[in-house]
């Protein structure tokens, strides 16, 4: 891959509202472009096959995986989450920066792989904060909302490992901040 610099990696704790920070870049900046992953889990509610991820078979994934086909992958909460090489390429090649929403291993593989790839890690404003976001959004069990609450304290002590770390209060405030630092 080239043009590392047009890679830009966001990662943090499930809750910490990546997505929505995600959202409100892509209405403020159109040359920017959300990487789509592929995934083993179901769809939540209201997800779309080819929009908000590719909803694959653990067997696809795992050839895909043998096929080298990922970015990334990792598995997390008992499935399968990763990048396709292909379409990166491609809106690299057509002139986008490229937003990796991911989970912090495979933000290390990346980083790892193309060190002059940009690194973002969003906090939360406290952990009481997350657990809030967590149940709010109402799709987990229990057991996963504990899960990924204790995956979350092992993921903010790795946030010194990326380029910048920003506390997320606030959506916008929080997206115009990444905006600056990839325009920087």
């Amino acid at each position: 891959m080239k043009n590392q610099k047009k890679l830009i990696i966001l990662t943090g704790p499930s809750g910490v509202g990546k997505g929505t920070v995600v959202k409100e870049i892509l209405c403020k900046e159109k040359n920017f472009w959300l990487s789509i992953s592929a995934t083993t889990r179901e769809p939540r509610e209201g997800e779309k096959d080819g929009e908000n991820y590719y909803f694959l078979n653990q067997e696809k994934f795992k050839e895909m995986i043998e096929q080298n086909l990922f970015l990334e992958w990792a598995q997390f909460a008992g499935n399968y989450y990763g990048t396709p090489l292909s379409s990166v390429n491609e809106k690299i090649k057509k002139g986008f920066t490229v937003l990796l929403e991911i989970e912090v291993e495979g933000a290390r593989q990346i980083k790892n792989k193309f060190p002059n790839s940009q690194s973002i890690f969003l906090l939360p404003p406290d952990k009481e904060e997350l657990e809030r976001r967590i149940r709010n959004r109402g799709t987990e069990k229990e057991e996963a909302i504990k899960k990924r609450l204790s995956r979350a304290n092992y993921e903010i002590s790795a946030s010194n490992e990326f380029d910048f770390a920003l506390t997320n209060h606030n959506v916008d405030e929080t997206a115009k901040k990444i905006i600056k630092l990839i325009k920087t």
